[in-house]
């Protein structure tokens, strides 16, 4: 089960479920890994930027990480490691892999500049957690603001052979992603999984470019499974459509600073998580943002019944 290069298809990032007090939520863990490994994906990341796991002490971040891992079954699940320190890194990394994870995420932390800056990083972290972990590069100088070059992921890639996999949540990053097969075509890039990031902003794009599916968080990871899918058997205008349709929604959902109050408030309303609540310090939506948020939801359902929570509401009654 662990993580390979041939890895491919939607990775879900989760959200880290809390109640309204701020204790984290095991029944929505619960509710959310067999939803994920119900509507097709392969598999779930954990503890990504989006999961507040900065918001966590180090035991909170095991159980957690360790719950998702046990109730997976089936999928492979990615455990996001990035810590300030090796320390903290090496315990969590080696702790998920000792659990069953299939492999873990790393970030590089703000601070790095320079392409030797970022290359000895990532040598050290491989060093940090053993190179018998499996592990994922993410590349979102969006909001890390390390900016990687395609000649830097190919040295990082090449330097580590336990990096199998890289996030790719640049933007404008389309380019980048061809660039990277064409050091594959070339030989001088050993074989790699790409999955892409960035709320699924450019997915449909971005599996043409020779992505090999989706990592985001978006709050219908059903529709990432789908478009993914249509894309690689060839039908591009049905995976344009089914993605065009939910790109309103997609687009408010990826506002900075609200973005994950956004997707926990439909998760919630699609009935996988008991409250919409982050821990503290967090945001909450207005109820003018809700109601924008209701209004998207009530036209995607014209065009993707998933959005149409009443027979939801209704069997409950």
């Amino acid at each position: 089960m662990k993580l390979t290069p041939e890895a491919a298809g939607t990775f879900a990032i989760a959200p880290t479920p809390f109640h309204d007090d701020g204790k984290i939520d095991d029944v929505s863990i619960d509710r959310l890994t067999d939803f994920y490994a119900e509507v097709g994906c392969e598999g779930v990341t954990v503890l990504g930027i989006l999961g507040e796991a900065p918001k966590l002490d180090a035991a909170e971040a095991e159980a957690v990480a360790t719950r998702f891992i046990k109730r997976a079954k089936s999928m492979q699940v990615i455990v996001g490691v990035s810590a300030p320190g090796f320390a903290a890194m090496r315990r969590l990394a080696r702790l998920s892999m000792d659990a069953g994870a299939a492999g873990v995420m790393i970030a590089p932390p703000p601070s790095l500049r320079t392409d030797e800056q970022i290359t000895t990083y990532f040598r050290q972290a491989t060093e940090a957690i053993g190179d018998d972990v499996p592990w994922v590069l993410q590349d979102y100088p969006l909001t890390l603001s390390v900016v990687m070059t395609p000649k830097v992921i190919r040295q990082i890639v090449m330097d580590s052979a336990s990096c199998v996999m890289l996030k790719h949540e640049d933007w404008p990053g389309l380019e980048k992603i061809t660039t990277l097969r064409g050091f594959q075509k070339d030989g001088s890039l050993r074989p790699l999984s790409i999955l892409c990031g960035n709320g699924g902003l450019f997915l449909d794009f971005e599996m043409e470019r020779g992505a090999d599916g989706a990592m985001t968080g978006y709050c219908f990871p059903d529709m990432l499974v789908d478009v993914v899918k249509l894309s690689k058997a060839g039908q591009r205008d049905l995976a344009h459509n089914l993605f065009d349709a939910h790109l309103p929604l997609i687009r408010y959902e990826h506002q900075q600073g609200v973005g994950l109050s956004v997707r926990k408030y439909v998760l919630k309303k699609r009935g996988l998580l008991s409250s919409s609540a982050q821990r503290k310090p967090g945001a909450s939506l207005t109820d003018t943002a809700r109601e924008e948020v209701d209004y998207l939801l009530s036209r995607l359902a014209r065009v993707d019944k998933r959005a149409d929570f009443e027979p939801r509401t209704k069997a409950a009654e």
